[in-house]
């Protein structure tokens, strides 16, 4: 069986490499699809390494010198940094001798390298951040996330497209629903790039576009794609995950108050546990930057060894779905 290739920036992240070495550790034993490329300085890698028993054939260290760090300037870094993990992971892809790159590192530098490096399909303006955020319906997905701060109206119709593309193939949902972020339903509501796209997505053949929708109704799964330009995506996507923390901790801080509430707690345990993990935003892995010749996986700075196998795992479903041969097929022919 020939496996799926995975470079791994073990030295991204506020935990690596530790948790980035043991996600590795946890994917390839679960796994017998993936093999993974571990990138980064060879000796504390292999120090970590020495830590676990998993199949020797399913993990290969690549050695790079420097690290990108979350003060760097993204360009200058990717430019200058050659020898660092983020760009020599990135490098194998490019080259064909790994499938995906995941890393947990600086956000601005993954963006630039994934340009610049990995490099764009021929015809996509703009790559958007896609992560999956959770709703009471299952997940939807957020496009654009983080990438593209000053998109254009078509860039918001290719996200559209790109993200019908993702969602059906990894959540297996036919013609997914597409809805456009704005502050009110009303045809008037919205700021200028809002009602210069609206009218673009409605003439898009190939999604399934419903209209606007407001963000209270993102966690009520309104719409399973749901299209904005980066700035905005990045404020409710962070405002989600501290809203779901903050509600979570006072809830628990709540629940053990009093011995009355802790006889409580135990009889409702199940059920919040349940709720806990139907909402926890790491469930689903990174955020694919989708557009790219190869796939490259943005995974949460201060994700742990659980988050960075889910990351790892999801790049097995891209590779099989054929992602981006669909995205190539659909948007750039």
């Amino acid at each position: 069986m020939e496996k799926i290739i995975v470079a791994l920036d073990a030295m991204g992240g506020d935990y690596a490499p530790e948790q980035t070495v043991q996600g590795a550790v946890n994917a390839v034993n679960s796994s017998g699809e993936i093999k993974v490329i571990l990138v980064g300085k060879q000796d504390l890698i292999q120090a970590e390494l020495a830590k676990y028993e998993y199949n020797g054939d399913s993990i290969e260290v690549v050695h790079a010198e420097e690290i990108i760090d979350m003060g760097d300037v993204p360009t200058a870094a990717i430019k200058n940094k050659k020898d660092s993990s983020l760009v020599v992971a990135m490098r194998l892809v490019r080259d064909g001798k790994a499938d995906a790159v995941v890393s947990a590192g600086s956000t601005g530098a993954i963006l630039v390298g994934g340009q610049l490096v990995v490099g764009r399909l021929k015809g996509i303006k703009r790559p958007p951040l896609a992560p999956f955020v959770p709703t009471t319906k299952g997940f939807s997905l957020l496009i654009d996330c983080g990438a593209n701060v000053d998109a254009r109206p078509e860039h918001l119709v290719q996200f559209a497209q790109m993200g019908s593309i993702y969602y059906e193939n990894v959540m297996g949902k036919k013609n997914p629903t597409v809805g456009l972020l704005n502050i009110g339903t009303e045809e008037e509501k919205g700021n200028q790039l809002v009602k210069d796209t609206k009218p673009l997505l409605k003439e898009c053949k190939g999604i399934n576009y419903i209209g606007s929708i407001e963000s209270r109704e993102i966690v009520r799964g309104a719409a399973d794609v749901i299209v904005c330009e980066a700035f905005v995506g990045n404020i409710v996507l962070k405002f989600f995950e501290g809203l779901a923390l903050t509600m979570f901790d006072s809830l628990k801080q709540g629940l053990l108050s009093s011995l009355r509430t802790k006889i409580g707690t135990l009889l409702v345990k199940p059920a919040l546990k349940g709720l806990k993990k139907q909402f926890d935003t790491s469930s689903q892995g990174g955020a694919p930057l989708l557009g790219l010749k190869g796939l490259v996986v943005k995974a949460h700075g201060n994700s742990t060894c659980k988050e960075i196998e889910i990351a790892i795992k999801q790049c097995v479903s891209f590779k099989k779905q054929g992602i981006n041969e669909k995205i190539k097929e659909s948007i750039c022919d």
